[in-house]
């Protein structure tokens, strides 16, 4: 007898469970379909800027260690050096925090400048850093030259950028470089990435593989500047490598050669996405900007249901709205596996640049 009492007790319960578990599942999926970043940004604290008044600050990208310590990589050159001078004598440096919005203390140099025999020996910038299968790897792009610091930029350094991975058994470093790039420029002069490779922004697939979306120039324009400035999908099996490339570019507009900038990538629910910087409002009405697309295989991209992240402004804490010149380099950290903070790269303008960590709901 108490064999089927036991036996209805359990069928009930899955009577009683199953329909719930359908409709959550259904619930998730909309609400991940639904994704809108811009109703979920929150007012920045004063903590949660890093600054320092000896140097220009960018591309700014976060992780949390077991021990709860935030660790912090971004761009950093010499203010005196002048505001191109990203190009020639960036570093990627680091900083730690006890909470993710900061304030956050600078530590060490993690890729500091080894060389011009270097394929990444003199400047190292654009970090994002991740943790895979319990290892850390800091992806970032790289360039060597002649050194030389100019008022405009350095084309000799600038069509050197290449895209590299350091890899740590710790979130704190010290990290082991490459004496060979990860995403090398094709061979084939009329490839779209013929001149350069930079911007990587990488996600783990749900095969377990890797997909990296990464900036491209390529050499169908005269001149030195090139173009056009495009976006290219690779795969991998592994966080290092070797990456598959395919030919086919992404965030394409219309009427634009350079239409999109700095992207970062990830999948949750059902779908990759990507927030992207509008270079010039080639994809929505609010002129430059950052905006969201999806993707449901990572290699075809449109604009999201709820395309605007964000206009060129700050909402502060203290209920200050600051118009800036930019705001580039997204990064997303994640708090159990939901975006929780938007990592963000400003400046009002090009004699100091800082970084912001804005909370979102």
């Amino acid at each position: 007898m108490k064999h089927i009492q036991r036996a209805f007790i359990l069928l009930w319960a899955l009577l009683l469970v199953m329909p719930g578990c359908r409709t959550s599942t259904t619930h998730q999926r909309k609400k991940t379909t639904d994704l809108n970043i811009q109703t979920m940004l929150q007012p920045v604290p004063t903590t949660a800027v890093m600054s320092d008044s000896a140097y220009f600050i960018w591309c700014g990208t976060m992780v949390r260690g077991k021990d709860g310590t935030c660790h912090l990589y971004y761009s950093r050159w010499r203010r005196e050096l002048g505001f191109n001078a990203w190009v020639t004598h960036s570093e990627v440096a680091h900083a730690t925090a006890r909470d993710p919005l900061g304030p956050y203390v600078f530590q060490d140099v993690a890729l500091p400048a080894r060389g011009a025999q270097f394929w990444d020996g003199l400047c190292t910038h654009n970090p994002t850093v991740h943790e895979f299968n319990g290892k850390y790897y800091l992806y970032y792009m790289g360039n060597t030259g002649d050194g030389k610091n100019m008022k405009t930029l350095n084309f000799v350094h600038r069509n050197n950028q290449r895209i590299g991975v350091a890899v740590a058994d710790n979130p704190g470093g010290p990290w082991k470089r490459t004496n060979t790039p990860l995403i090398d420029v094709s061979p084939d002069s009329t490839a779209p990435d013929a001149l350069l490779t930079s911007n990587p922004s990488i996600t783990q697939r749900p095969d377990g593989g890797f997909l990296m979306v990464y900036k491209a120039v390529g050499k169908k324009r005269p001149g030195v500047f090139g173009g056009p400035v495009v976006h290219m999908v690779a795969t991998a099996d592994s966080p290092t490598g070797p990456f598959t490339k395919y030919p086919q570019t992404v965030f394409n507009a219309k009427g634009t050669d350079f239409p999109a900038e700095d992207p970062f990538i990830w999948y949750q629910g059902d779908r990759y996405w990507a927030i992207v910087k509008d270079m010039h409002g080639a994809f929505t009405s609010a002129g430059r900007s950052l905006v969201l697309f999806d993707s449901r295989d990572g290699f075809d991209w449109n604009l999201a249901k709820h395309p605007l992240v964000s206009t060129l402004q700050i909402r502060w804490a203290d209920g200050r709205v600051q118009p800036v010149g930019y705001l580039e380099r997204p990064q997303l950290w994640f708090d159990k596996g939901k975006p929780a903070v938007l990592l963000l790269a400003t400046t009002v303008d090009q004699t100091q640049s800082y970084n912001v960590q804005v909370p979102l709901r």
